[in-house]
């Protein structure tokens, strides 16, 4: 009897070993391009070749039959360094109409110092034309730091984009008479839309959507309520993850989960009236770039959910949502080297860009 209670325990536990492997998505990393430095921004043209931004000022074309790569002109000069660089890339909604394509990047004044600008062009063959600056933050520094930046459209057209504090946690991000700790709303030609929260208001930026930013290095529609959700880098401790809101005050620096690398504290509050709570923070830090929903059914143990990049770590972490709220995280994929960015392509297949190796494309593979 005892021999057979064994046998229903063990077989028990198997069970449940069995259940939880299920309940991972296997995949297999398999290389699209080699690129030995920082690939920030990946975005892909109809054809279906891959656009990719390295942060050290270069914008690359692989074709996506032969995996030839190829230097695209006519990049504005673009100020490397520190965190800054050619950053993220997004291609307008209507680009088979239209052809514009649009890109971040640090901009340096004639002081030397450095703020973030967004550009808009068009691709002709090889070559970078028609381009327009059509926001440039007043945000120099001669800090490397915390430009930001990502680029998202809603369903509206409208085009949203973020700028980190540039370091100046005290000067910019809870001051809307100046640029900097802020996600910015406008017309894909650079018109401040009329119904922006603080256009009404004088001496303003009045691109200015919502405040009190840090740095935020992830920036997603969310596939089924077109909201923008965001996530941030916090100090030591109090990464966030945030739906973007109209005229919405995020908090930074007067709230935060984090404190000073140092180990002191720069603020003892988590909460404040007036000033919107994180969806999920992470403490310790796992150092957030990039994020992506999954769609479609390439994935079905990840479809649903939103995958968040580690550059901390090397992990892909998943958040499990339910609605608006982020019930639980799992680790998608461990043993990666730093994640810069996440991003599932039209072809339905999540693609990560990790630092000083490239692209990779993750296969599903059968458990």
């Amino acid at each position: 009897m005892k021999s057979q209670w064994i046998k229903i325990a063990v077989a028990l536990i198997t069970l449940g070993m069995t259940l939880q492997l299920n309940a991972q998505q296997k995949v297999d990393k398999q290389l699209v391009v080699k690129e030995s430095g920082i690939v920030w921004g990946m975005t892909w043209l109809p054809n279906g070749d891959m656009l990719m931004t390295l942060r050290k000022g270069l914008l690359k074309r692989v074709n996506k039959t032969s995996g030839e790569v190829q230097i695209i002109e006519g990049l504005p000069k673009i100020a490397t360094g520190g965190q800054g660089g050619l950053l993220d890339i997004i291609l307008h909604p209507n680009y088979a109409d239209n052809g514009w394509l649009y890109f971040s990047y640090a901009k340096r004044d004639t002081k030397g110092h450095k703020s973030t600008a967004i550009m808009r062009a068009k691709l002709k063959g090889n070559q970078l034309v028609e381009q327009q600056d059509i926001y440039v933050a007043q945000a120099y520094s001669n800090s490397g730091a915390h430009f930001g930046s990502r680029l998202a459209f809603d369903n509206q057209g409208y085009l949203y984009f973020s700028i980190g504090d540039r370091g100046q946690r005290d000067l910019n991000p809870q001051n809307l008479s100046r640029d900097g700790g802020k996600v910015y709303r406008l017309h894909d030609d650079g018109r401040i839309p009329k119904d922006n929260p603080f256009v009404n208001q004088q001496g303003v930026k009045q691109a200015t959507y919502s405040y009190g930013h840090r740095n935020p290095q992830g920036m997603i529609k969310h596939p089924s309520s077109g909201a923008i959700w965001t996530h941030e880098h916090g100090p030591r401790g109090g990464d966030e993850v945030n739906i973007i809101k109209s005229g919405e005050n995020y908090g930074w620096p007067v709230i935060s989960y984090g404190i000073n690398y140092s180990g002191t504290r720069f603020t003892d509050l988590t909460e404040k009236e007036g000033m919107l709570q994180p969806l999920w923070y992470w403490d310790p830090s796992i150092a957030p770039s990039g994020m992506t929903f999954v769609t479609g059914n390439k994935y079905p143990q990840w479809q649903g959910k939103l995958l968040v990049g580690s550059l901390k770590f090397g992990q892909l972490v998943m958040l499990t949502l339910n609605g608006d709220k982020v019930t639980k995280q799992d680790i998608a994929v461990d043993d990666l080297v730093r994640v810069r960015n996440v991003t599932q392509a039209p072809d339905g297949y999540v693609y990560v860009a990790l630092d000083g190796q490239g692209v990779f494309k993750l296969v599903p593979t059968s458990l």
